[in-house]
């Protein structure tokens, strides 16, 4: 049961590895302008949501918790070419 929890969590972190981030996608779909603009706030607005998620279920607290949403947010919206 260990190993498969492992494993479980193993795939976990390497899947996030090859998310694109919102940058990326942006890029890929060829966004511009307000568009890119109406994209990229909607993306980082749920990147937020998500590492907040992320710290709570890690309980993560303090500035640890802020040091974890900052790099976390960073990762998932990318930065710009």
């Amino acid at each position: 049961m260990s190993r498969l929890l492992l494993a479980f969590a193993f795939c976990l972190a390497t899947s996030s590895a090859y998310a694109a981030t919102c940058t990326e996608e942006a890029a890929s779909k060829k966004l511009a302008g307000a568009a890119k603009t109406s994209f990229m706030t909607k993306c980082e607005t749920d990147a937020k949501a998500s590492c907040e998620k992320q710290s709570a279920e890690k309980k993560v607290y303090g500035a640890a918790k802020a040091s974890f949403e900052k790099k976390c947010i960073t990762d998932a919206v990318g930065t710009a070419p």
